[in-house]
């Protein structure tokens, strides 16, 4: 029997390996782009940045050192340089295809990072095995922008699964969807009307403010949300904004809230700041035809009637109003249990006098008159006469 040679016993020594088998070696070697394994073959196994992970851009020397084990799947036995082409993304994708399944089929609930945001949806990634979520699963209210879950971890049950076709489908939405019915069982169990409870600003209308109490939302109607005048909600609250709501009234699921607290109230003190004979200071709020609504104070308007504005015939108080124009007025009369106000500026003027005082200075004045236009007249008709006779008397003489 001839003797083997040291390159032959050492080539007999080592395994033989073929295409898709899965191997395990010791990492030798790690650069930024590459990692090199020994896999007990006479040739090193190699695996490519773009062979590790889909990550772009991926430092290997932040998830790998020397010294490391690890499997990969075979791709070539020889890549054309003498080495074998590895891959451990295929063999994670194929670990993960496996999670996937058995989360499908027993409805497991998995926790992924959004690695993208797509078209139409998120991308997250379970050890290499890539889930798409659509946007319409993604949250249990419509979302415009989905680029905040981006690098943010979520969780999601597995809704299809084809990895033949490549859909392997996601959903978050049934997971919130489940939580908030929970929440809300609690929160209708725990809240009663009259009571004060904290929330946060969910989304601005021009109509109202929707408020998250945690497992339910309230509706804040811009009418609730002063004693005050509120023109737009949009211009005083913003999404995230925490609040303490009043619980107004419940109707099923509806919560009616208010910010329109009674210790707040500013008819409490009316009856003694606004009493009869008072005099106070507004600005025009609104007009109609027949009167002014002046502002008092937030929470308290009062009827400037169109009789009580000026002396003068008014047709409309717009002649001579304008809103938001100040205006000093009497109270001239109050009425608590309608809430009611009314007020004069005709009350402020100088009195006027009664009509028959008017109606004798007024003939003082033309008798007056016409008593120096005649004594007036008078004399320069003597002075005329006078001077008429004089040359008659020098005639005669």
């Amino acid at each position: 029997m001839s003797e083997q040679t040291f390159e032959q016993m050492l080539e007999e020594s080592l395994k033989t390996i073929h295409n898709g088998e899965v191997v395990e070696g010791t990492i030798i070697d790690v650069k930024p782009d590459e990692i090199i394994l020994n896999i007990g073959y006479k040739s090193d196994g190699i695996i490519t940045r773009s062979e590790y992970s889909n990550t772009p851009n991926l430092d290997l020397t932040t998830v790998v050192k020397v010294g490391d084990t690890m499997e990969a799947k075979v791709m070539k036995v020889n890549d054309g340089d003498g080495q074998v082409l590895l891959t451990y993304k295929r063999l994670a994708a194929d670990k993960g295809n496996k999670k996937l399944e058995e989360a499908f089929n027993n409805k497991e609930v998995l926790k992924a990072t959004v690695a993208q945001i797509l078209d139409g949806g998120l991308s997250v990634v379970v050890e290499e095995s890539r889930v798409f979520i659509p946007a319409s699963l993604v949250s249990d209210t419509y979302e415009r922008d989905l680029s905040k879950y981006l690098g943010q971890e979520i969780e999601f049950v597995i809704t299809e699964f084809n990895p033949r076709r490549r859909r392997i489908i996601g959903d978050r939405k049934q997971l919130l969807m489940a939580e908030r019915e929970k929440l809300q069982k609690e929160l209708f169990e725990r809240i009663k009307v009259g009571d004060v409870v904290d929330g946060v600003v969910k989304n601005v209308t021009d109509f109202g403010v929707f408020v998250d109490l945690g497992g339910a939302d309230g509706l804040l109607h811009i009418s609730e949300i002063s004693w005050g005048r509120v023109e737009n909600p949009k211009k005083v609250f913003k999404p995230g904004q925490e609040l303490k709501v009043l619980i107004k009234d419940i109707q099923d699921t509806k919560i009616a809230l208010s910010l329109k607290f009674a210790d707040s109230n500013p008819w409490n003190n009316a009856e003694s700041k606004y009493a009869i004979d008072n005099v106070v200071t507004g600005k025009i709020a609104r007009m109609t035809e027949f009167g002014a609504f002046v502002e008092l104070e937030p929470g308290i308007d009062a009827l400037l009637h169109v009789s009580q504005i000026s002396r003068e015939h008014i047709d409309k108080p717009s002649d001579i109003l304008k809103v938001g124009q100040e205006v000093t007025a009497k109270i001239v009369d109050f009425k608590p249990e309608d809430k009611k106000i009314s007020l004069s500026m005709k009350a402020l003027l100088e009195p006027e006098k009664a009509p028959e005082e008017e109606a004798d200075e007024d003939a003082d004045v033309v008798s007056v008159d016409i008593e120096a236009e005649i004594e007036k007249s008078r004399e320069e008709e003597a002075e005329a006469a006078s001077e008429a006779e004089a040359p008659k008397e020098e005639e005669e003489a």
